[in-house]
């Protein structure tokens, strides 16, 4: 049983995650302000503080900052009204700070809650088995979390499942902890439908008799056939044609292929997991999928979350690249405190992948006869400027105050100076929010 602080001013709210944490199992108190908020802490220790960025007496950061200097330990959740505010936030906070987002589920609070029962992973050199998840994937964030729960829970099902997810965040590892989990007695079986040519797309997904076409010298078998038992991992799957595409729904519904060129239809049995980097929204606007064929894959939709929406996982990730290359190449190079606070600051538009590669990169320039990693001065690809329209001037140095008027600022300027639905997205109330801009002064009303 833990002892948690609820640190909000919305009654609403309140009054329905202290209904959650006790049906938990958990003792809460509950705290409209920093004031009280201070005075509970002054008086009682507490395992867990969930707590408002926005109070109507100032800023969340405040009362972690007064933690930090008073040597009291708790886990801190910071909640937010929207995924924006908590990728400005998660950079300036630092890997020890958790995020939830507002409306909360009871598995939100639980999967933070429970972190309380686990080691905290502490930077190795090393990388032990008993880091890895499924035997391949890396984090402790409650993203991750959630992520592990969802895999366990399809693992035990034959359902389709669909990985949503930017480039780079690991989906064909995502893949391998599903089939893992599965205990398949099959194998994984992995194709790209956006690197098939359209003439041979059939032929790969289905198999060919010899002489179906040019080139058809013998007998293949197509990927749903070799993957017997197993799992199938169609990876950008909504580059497929989209004409090709009442062949694959034909095979999902019936559960059997015919080669091309052939008349007998093949049974075929394999779990079916597709990705794609699109987004639902793009889906359904531009067409690339057919409906049918999406609620066939889709049966169980997961979203992978980018890494900066889970930065308390970099100095893992970094470590355990570091780690491999060390181990390959006989070398000691060791990832300092100041690299790793360096590497959680930048956003990391590659995700996973490019923060492999910038590790790659710094081993290579780095002198093997020392035990320093050579980190560039930069990470910027050219690649990384899209995500420029959604940065803000915070950064670290600067004064709470200073934080908080700049992610007002960034807030109104998104939603075009809507205050309603700025103080919506900050997760407080209108009023709330008026007297903020009263107090800066130089924001207009």
């Amino acid at each position: 049983m833990l002892n948690v602080l609820l640190v909000d001013d919305d009654a609403e709210f309140t009054d329905v995650a202290c209904h959650i944490i006790e049906f938990l199992g958990h003792e809460v108190s509950v705290a409209g302000n920093l004031k009280e908020a201070n005075q509970w802490l002054e008086h009682q220790s507490f395992d867990h503080i969930l707590l408002d960025f926005m109070l109507p007496d100032g800023s969340g950061l405040h009362l972690i900052d007064d933690l930090k200097k008073s040597g009291k330990d708790a886990y801190i959740t910071l909640i937010t009204g929207h995924p924006s505010v908590k990728g400005m936030l998660s950079g300036l906070c630092g890997p020890k700070i958790n995020y939830l987002v507002k409306p909360l589920q009871r598995e939100d609070i639980e999967t933070v809650l429970n972190r309380k029962s686990q080691k905290r992973a502490t930077p190795n050199t090393s990388l032990h088995s008993e880091s890895l998840h499924f035997g391949c994937l890396i984090g402790e964030s409650p993203q991750m979390l959630a992520l592990y729960q969802m895999i366990e829970r399809v693992a035990n099902t034959q359902a389709n499942v669909m990985l949503m997810g930017e480039s780079g965040v690991g989906k064909e590892v995502v893949a391998q902890a599903i089939h893992s989990a599965s205990k398949a007695t099959g194998p994984l079986v992995t194709t790209n439908c956006g690197a098939m040519s359209k003439e041979l797309i059939g032929s790969e997904l289905f198999g060919h008799e010899k002489g179906a076409f040019t080139g058809a010298v013998g007998k293949k078998d197509g990927v749903f056939v070799r993957a017997e038992n197993g799992t199938l991992f169609l990876d950008e799957v909504t580059e497929m044609p989209i004409d090709m595409q009442p062949n694959l729904l034909r095979v999902l519904e019936s559960k059997r292929v015919t080669r091309v060129g052939g008349t007998k239809e093949i049974d075929v049995n394999c779990r079916v997991v597709s990705a794609t980097n699109r987004s639902v929204e793009e889906l359904a606007e531009d067409k690339i999928l057919r409906e049918d064929v999406y609620f066939r894959l889709a049966v169980f939709p997961i979203n992978i979350p980018a890494l900066r929406e889970r930065k308390e996982d970099i100095p893992l990730l970094a470590q355990a690249f570091l780690a491999e290359l060390n181990q390959e190449n006989g070398t000691s190079l060791e990832l300092k405190e100041e690299h790793l606070a360096k590497l959680a600051e930048y956003e990391w538009p590659g995700n996973v992948r490019e923060l492999r590669h910038a590790i790659h990169r710094a081993f290579i320039m780095s002198d093997p006869k020392t035990s320093d990693l050579a980190l560039p001065s930069d990470f910027q690809s050219p690649f990384g400027q899209s995500s420029k329209s959604h940065a803000t001037n915070i950064a670290a140095g600067q004064t709470i105050e200073d934080v908080e008027k700049e992610l007002i600022r960034a807030t109104l300027e998104q939603v075009n100076d809507n205050k309603t639905a700025a103080a919506e997205m900050l997760g407080i109330s209108t009023k709330t929010l008026y007297n903020r801009l009263h107090a800066y002064g130089d924001f207009e009303e």
